[in-house]
């Protein structure tokens, strides 16, 4: 059985259309099309077995009948938060100490556990596709695709929105366009420098002290460490970011956490945007230096 079918009716506009024009038009990815044609019924017409390049009328129903193509995690009940879920994309809340992928030390504890227990749970089963990956220590909003359609819809299109606490007084705001690249014999490190991947961070000041300042930081690229690693590199490293020059005195992790997520839904196009309230560590922490500010 598929674990997702997807359904197009043919509009009037659309009268007299080759199948994969339609496709097309709903953002179907050609990798995706490809694939259905080697799935017996993958791509029908009102119920019938159709190719590509036939014809539509008006009124016809196209569907796509996906299978999952991938095992999924061991499944395993843990603690996180689910925001939003349908039958094409689910929306956690990630606790900060948890990974996404399972790894040599984290092999049951993961996300991708989480949510193959999650689906369980309603008889369902799914590969785990994460779209946004947030560091293991980084709390929030992340959304993962049910099925292969989604996760091609979904690349590159999340628009997501941190809050973060750094050290040293930052007002105003900036753009920081520095390359990011290993840093080479330091494991899973980065560091700004030459031959590095593009990468741009956005950041406002919400508030300032001459300890710390509150930050809402937005990512125009997507590199391991980013927003970490930039701004490390002006200068005021990540309350808690020990591994870039951050101190634990103030909280037992990197202060990063994303607040807001917004995209346009894979199949419906309707635009989603959500939101995730603060971690106590976290509100604890901006609650002591910044009693006066309210998300």
């Amino acid at each position: 059985m598929p674990s997702r079918r997807i359904e197009f009716a043919v509009s009037y506009l659309e009268n007299g259309l080759a199948v994969g024009e339609i496709l097309k038009k709903h953002n179907v990815s050609l990798s995706l099309v490809r694939s259905l044609k080697r799935v017996e019924r993958g791509i029908t017409l009102n119920g019938e077995h159709i190719r590509t390049v036939d014809r539509v009328t008006a009124g016809d129903v196209v569907a796509l009948n996906i299978p999952d193509d991938e095992r999924p995690a061991v499944p395993v009940n843990l603690q996180a938060g689910v925001v939003y879920e349908d039958d094409d994309v689910i929306v956690f809340d990630k606790p900060a100490g948890m990974t996404v992928h399972p790894v040599r030390d984290h092999r049951d504890d993961t996300l991708a556990n989480f949510f193959a227990w999650h689906l369980m749970q309603q008889g369902r089963s799914a590969a785990f596709r994460p779209i946004n990956r947030l560091d293991r220590n980084t709390s929030g909003l992340m959304v993962a695709a049910l099925h292969r359609m989604s996760a091609a819809a979904l690349s590159g299109q999340t628009e997501k929105t941190y809050v973060a606490v750094c050290e040293g007084r930052l007002d105003g705001s900036g753009i920081i366009e520095a390359p990011i690249r290993r840093r080479e014999g330091y494991g899973i490190s980065r560091e700004v420098g030459e031959g590095g991947e593009y990468a741009l961070t956005r950041y406002e000041s919400l508030a300032s002290c001459d300890e710390l300042s509150l930050l809402s930081v937005k990512i125009d690229t997507g590199r391991m460490h980013q927003i970490r690693v930039h701004m490390a590199h002006i200068g005021h490293p990540l309350a808690g970011d020990d591994m870039y020059g951050g101190s634990l005195s103030y909280i037992q992790r990197h202060a990063l956490h994303c607040d807001r997520l917004s995209f346009c839904h894979p199949v419906s196009g309707q635009p989603l945007s959500l939101e995730s309230q603060l971690p106590g560590d976290m509100s604890a922490l901006i609650g002591k230096f910044f009693s006066h500010w309210s998300k």
